[in-house]
């Protein structure tokens, strides 16, 4: 594990001109003690890594060294093919580097490894939209991937949910997301860093001036905070809710993930009929309806008021349909 760890902290000050200890120890997951443990053992094994005091400072390798520990493990190797994702490849107009990338991968293996390698294709897939559901059209994505590998503003058309739903927007494009087979553009727009769905980018114009990218910008970091926002931004209310044994039981596979988690949060019961109390957030009481129908027979809406009255207004609509179709 140490071995591993004493690698991994040399190729990255390989890779990278001066990194912090705070850093290493951020990206190798130990603490800052044991980085210095480790600069000293590299140190006591000839290897030329020094520090330099100061706000600006860090570790370094002197003068351009270099280390011949390159080669790959089985492992690595393996997951080298398992992390190709050949459709979002083919998207960003990539099917051709990345064939080209994994032919020239497979010639530097040796066999053992090229044939273990090899058989990863055979063996593992990944599709990552969801059942059911289309890959979306995205004319202007290999544009805006240029836009953004090469730090170039763009000019954007862009069709939103509020009115006025067309706008005209010049934005910094920071990075690309893929999330559940959909892309998505974060990029800053006066001083902040919004998420544009690319799918509904109607018309893109590539700027000539660059940019500077927001400092300290991360884009883990930063993706996570958008979820958490997003998530409390479309769950505004609540709704208290009866369920039966059967509902409690389909919960995971009929509602979103979030109204799962709360349900069993807060789950009182179940009372002598075998009925649990929960309470669950809603977006709204038009986009909860067509979800708690999921449920069926299965579910009673306490409250709020409105929210059980759309329901039930709902099933009388149907109530009236299907008995003008049986009489």
């Amino acid at each position: 594990m140490r071995a591993a760890r004493l690698v991994s902290l040399l190729l990255l000050l390989q890779s990278r001109d001066r990194m912090t200890a705070q850093e290493l120890a951020d990206i190798l997951e130990v603490s800052v003690r044991t980085i210095y443990r480790d600069v000293e053992s590299l140190s006591i094994a000839g290897v030329p890594v020094y520090g330099e005091p100061g706000h600006e400072g860090g570790y370094r390798l002197l003068g351009g060294y270099r280390t011949r520990l390159t080669g790959l493990t089985a492992a690595e190797a393996e997951a080298l093919f398992l992390a190709g994702l050949p459709a979002a490849a083919a998207q960003l107009g990539l099917t051709a580097a990345v064939t080209t990338a994994q032919l020239k991968l497979e010639v530097a293996l040796p066999a053992d490894l090229r044939d273990r390698a090899s058989r990863i294709a055979d063996r593992f897939h990944l599709d990552s939209p969801p059942w059911y559901g289309d890959t979306e059209h995205v004319p202007h994505l290999v544009s805006i991937a240029d836009a953004t590998w090469n730090q170039h503003a763009v000019q954007i058309r862009y069709l939103r949910w509020a009115e006025p739903h067309e706008i005209t927007r010049t934005v910094e494009p920071h990075c690309l997301v893929l999330k559940a087979g959909d892309w998505y553009l974060v990029a800053r727009n006066q001083g902040q860093l919004r998420t544009y769905r690319v799918s509904r980018i109607l018309d893109v114009e590539v700027l000539p001036q660059p940019f500077d990218r927001s400092e300290g910008f991360d884009l883990g970091a930063h993706w996570n905070s958008y979820l958490n926002d997003f998530d409390q931004r479309c769950h505004r209310d609540t709704a208290v809710l009866r369920l039966s044994r059967r509902a409690i039981d389909r919960l995971p596979s009929l509602l979103e993930p979030a109204m799962v988690v709360a349900a069993q949060q807060t789950a009182a019961g179940p009372d002598p009929a075998g009925w649990t109390e929960v309470v669950v957030p809603i977006e709204s009481v038009e986009a909860a309806v067509p979800e708690l129908l999921k449920l069926g027979a299965d579910v009673e809406i306490i409250g709020p008021e409105n929210l059980r009255k759309e329901l039930i207004e709902t099933l009388q609509a149907m109530n009236r349909i299907y008995d003008v179709h049986s009489n």
